[in-house]
């Protein structure tokens, strides 16, 4: 229900409340029966056992348990294969142990939100005022309310004085609210402008108040952001979606090839059953590459190191690679692209021109200051200091603002306290939206009066009054908050303190104009985010005006772009946002829900989305955003805990870090894939061809799993200390539809896994029918044990052709001195299962000659070779078309 809409006396009727007795005992046991505590319902965690039943329906570990199966039923029938099903099952457990350790987001945010919400709150029943813990309240209990109180549930205002109400969590808005009890309110006012209604989590920072309680729980606004963080699913990310693909492709891919071997061998060249399931069991173990999870989790893991280094932490790995393909940031204003407090950007003194406020001031303006100082309840904290390294300043944030120029100024509140003692105080209303305070002077009293320039009761010449205007509209059309100050002397303290006395024909002294401003850094990351095509989109529960007069200063908001409220907002419909997302740029006074749609908005259009916040109304969005991004010093537990990633230093520029580490562990990703598969692929076809042309299998299955986790594997580890290429972040994201084959990928793994045919199958054909030597005789034994050499050390040399575009000899060997390593540790292990006995036996190697041993390294090189002749081609083709 609308209760914001409604007249009071209605509302009270609503709910059956009494607003001078409230409700019974027995009335609010019954109403707590019925609408149950004022806490949020927890997301139901879920189980060991049902985290691990997940993993396991993973297709590429569905491949490897059926290989594993068979390879055991075989290796109890026939003695042989062990070693290959301990090593498929070790990558399984080793795979759903990374999985199962990450963490639930949803269930860490929902208790966040339960910790914010678990307070005591001041409440009337029959007709006595008690305190009770915030869980006992129901619909219908009055409820008071005083400055520092966090506001227990949402509540109507049965009455208020000076209120202000920080909801900069819930709306995103910089300042405290000012509530008004009477106020009336349209239907469609968006949630910060319903100013006759306060609201739970939100903390009272001035005046007091009596409230009729309406909502409790999960149907409280911060109850409904719980629902939404329940009831918003976590998408796979682009890296998640493409190896499920991949893992289904080469699924199918083995099972079509091992049906035809299968047949083949049985039915055309007659071999037996178990030799040829035998065969098929070697092509399931070919056609997934065991270590590409492990890898990849390697690649991702270290990702998440560097970013550490740059004041990032990844809260779920895959958001390493996610953050890297960012096309669009969705950011929070309030704390992310600005500093979350407000300062003091220009003054007007009646008797100078408007200036800057860093400039040098005149003795007349260093008096307006310091009268301005003096009429403020804010003050420094003693010997604390911030982590920006400010002192930390107590109050109102417009009044703080006022005491750090103040500061900065060379000024300090005691000193300028004991020069103008005050005397009397107007506190600061919403109806009359000024305060006055009345000090002791050297010749008797002087009254200061601060607040709305249209509201400040001085009796204006027109010249004046046509100055005032003119710098009044000159800071508003800079979208800074104007404040007002003029003053009144006194021989003698007046008869009657009252604001009919005090607030009547002042004398003007002039304006100051404040605003939230952009953090230093914002603008250049904007700009480094653009360079590197991703679109920066500014959201904010801020007024229209200040949201893009700071978008424009930091470049979110171009000439051509749109800015719209939530209201705005409201009125398209999902297929209009969709239309129109594209070209909007800002979007002020939203709610929660309306940062969804416009993250869902994005994502229709195939974009992936990085959100940015710090506020309890950022989380639904940071959870439903590929990407969620909250920042570490202003943030809240909540939206830490709906994050994918936080940042440390809450700066803006860090994001673009971020992307660069994304982007470079991606990078290599691709690397891996392109590395595993090019002999993955190779060694199905070698499979298939081998027993199509009745030649047998070039390679026993156990040879297979060596290639895949030792030859490949080892080397394939440091692929993950690849630096990042000069042109990283001039590229365009990857489209989130993009295929991991995308740029080319695909027809460079098909080349290097052609070679890799061609060699090992003439490998094992010189092995099996060409005696070349003496005393060693040709045969299937020798034949294998040629291609499972060549094979090896080929893919191990290949690692070197998919570093980069660069040459081997230009990049040189040692840039990843580690990769290096480990690929001459992989030459060497194969060599030694080649040559020492047990291992042969292991392997089902047979002794080769020196002159097996000479060929077998030439073929082997010659993957190399014709890696450096591809790039040289490309090299040339390059210059020709530049």
């Amino acid at each position: 229900m609308k209760w914001y809409e409604i007249e009071l006396n209605a509302v009270l009727q609503k709910l059956g409340a009494d607003a001078e007795q409230g409700l019974t005992q027995e009335a609010a046991d019954e109403r707590f029966a019925e609408y149950g505590a004022n806490v949020f319902e927890e997301e139901k965690k879920e189980s060991l056992p049902a985290k691990i039943l997940h993993h396991m329906k993973d297709v590429s570990t569905i491949i490897l348990l059926i290989a594993a199966g068979i390879s055991a039923y075989m290796a109890i029938s026939t003695g042989y294969g062990w070693p290959k099903i301990f090593v498929i099952l070790s990558i399984i457990i080793i795979n759903i142990v990374l999985g199962i350790s990450q963490e639930s987001k949803a269930e860490k945010a929902l208790d966040a939100l339960k910790g914010m919400n678990t307070h005591t709150a001041t409440v009337v029943r029959g007709g006595t005022l008690m305190h009770l813990n915030a869980e006992e309240l129901v619909p219908g209990d009055v409820v008071e309310l005083h400055a520092g109180d966090m506001v227990p549930a949402d509540a109507r205002l049965i009455s208020s004085n000076s209120l202000l109400v920080e909801e900069s969590a819930l709306t995103g808005e910089s300042l405290p609210v000012e509530k008004d009890a009477g106020a009336v309110i349209p239907r469609d006012a968006p949630l910060g402008d319903r100013i006759n209604m306060v609201y739970s989590g939100c903390l009272v920072t001035n005046g007091r108040a009596k409230s009729v309680v309406c909502e409790t729980g999960m149907q409280t606004e911060m109850g409904k952001i719980a629902g939404l963080l329940n009831n918003t699913k976590k998408q796979m990310t682009p890296l998640q979606i493409r190896l499920k693909g991949l893992a289904k492709r080469l699924s199918l891919v083995a099972i079509a090839s091992g049906l035809v071997i299968f047949a083949v061998g049985v039915f055309v060249h007659g071999e037996s059953l178990a030799e040829m399931l035998l065969t098929a069991i070697s092509l399931a173990v070919a056609a997934v590459p065991e270590t590409l999870p492990v890898i990849v989790t390697l690649i991702l893991a270290n990702g998440v190191q560097y970013m550490v280094r740059k004041n990032t932490i990844i809260r779920r790995i895959p958001a390493v690679e996610t953050v890297g393909n960012t096309s669009v940031i969705c950011s929070d204003k309030t704390g992310t692209l600005t500093q979350n407090k407000m300062v003091i950007k220009k003054i007007w003194e009646t008797g100078s021109d408007p200036k800057n406020s860093g400039s040098t001031f005149s003795p007349a303006e260093q008096t307006m200051l310091e009268l301005l100082a003096v009429c403020t309840n804010a003050v420094p904290k003693e010997n604390e200091i911030s982590s920006a390294g400010e002192p930390v300043i107590i109050g109102d944030p417009t009044e703080a603002a006022i005491i750090r120029l103040m500061m900065d100024k060379g000024l300090d509140k005691p000193s300028l306290e004991k020069k103008y003692p005050r005397v009397f105080e107007l506190p600061f209303d919403s109806t009359r939206k000024l305060m006055t305070t009345v000090h002791k002077t050297d010749t008797g009293y002087i009254s200061v009066t601060k607040g709305a320039f249209d509201r400040i009761p001085v009796s204006f010449d027109d010249v004046l009054h046509s100055r005032a205007v003119k710098a009044h509209d000159e800071f508003a059309g800079q979208a800074l908050r104007v404040i007002a100050v003029a003053v009144k002397n006194w021989e003698a303290l007046p008869a009657k303190m009252d604001t009919d006395t005090l607030e009547h024909d002042l004398t003007f002294c002039g304006i100051i104009g404040m605003i939230d401003p952009p953090r230093p850094e914002s603008h250049r990351a904007v700009m480094y985010a653009k360079k590197a095509g991703i679109k920066t989109v500014m959201i904010t529960g801020d007024h229209i005006a200040t949201a893009s007069a700071i978008a424009r200063d930091i470049g979110i908001l171009e000439e051509n772009g749109r800015a719209v409220t939530g209201t705005q907002l409201s009125g398209m419909d999902d297929r209009e946002l969709h239309e129109a997302v594209r070209n909007i740029s800002v979007y002020a006074r939203v709610s929660p829900e309306d940062k969804i749609r416009i993250v869902q908005a994005w994502q229709a259009h195939g974009e992936v989305i990085t959100m940015t916040g710090d506020g309890v109304n950022d989380a639904p969005a940071l959870k439903a955003a590929d990407v969620g991004a909250a920042m570490g010093i202003a943030g809240t537990d909540v939206s830490k805990n709906a994050s994918d990633i936080i940042i440390t230093d809450d700066n803006f520029a860090t994001i673009v870090d971020a992307v660069r580490e994304g982007r470079t562990a991606y990078d290599n990703i691709r690397k891996t894939v392109h590395f595993l598969l090019s002999v993955n692929f190779a060694e199905i076809l070698i499979m298939l061809i081998g027993v199509l042309l009745g030649w047998g299998a070039p390679i026993t299955a156990v040879q297979l799993l060596f290639i895949n986790v030792v030859s490949d594997g080892i080397p394939g580890f440091f692929i993950s200390r690849e630096r990042a290429e000069k042109d990283l972040m001039l590229r365009r994201p990857l489209p989130k539809n993009a295929s991991l084959f995308a740029g080319g990928l695909g027809w460079q793994i098909a080349g290097k896994s052609a070679v890799f045919i061609v060699l090992t199958l003439a490998a094992f054909y010189i092995g099996r029918f060409v005696s070349v030597s003496s005393g060693t005789a040709a045969g299937y034994g020798t034949g294998i044990s040629m291609a499972f050499l060549v094979l090896s050390w080929a893919s191990v040399l290949n690692i070197f052709n998919i570093r980069g575009r660069e040459s081997v000899f230009k990049t040189g060997l040692f840039i990843n001195p580690w990769l290096t390593v480990s690929a001459a540790a992989s030459i060497a292990i194969t060599a030694l299962v080649a040559l020492i006995r047990p291992l042969q036996v292991l392997f089902g190697i047979s002794p080769l000659g020196p002159v097996h041993w000479l060929i077998a390294g030439g073929l082997s090189f010659s993957q190399l070779l014709f890696g450096e002749v591809v790039k040289l081609f490309q090299k040339n083709a390059e210059r020709a078309a530049g």
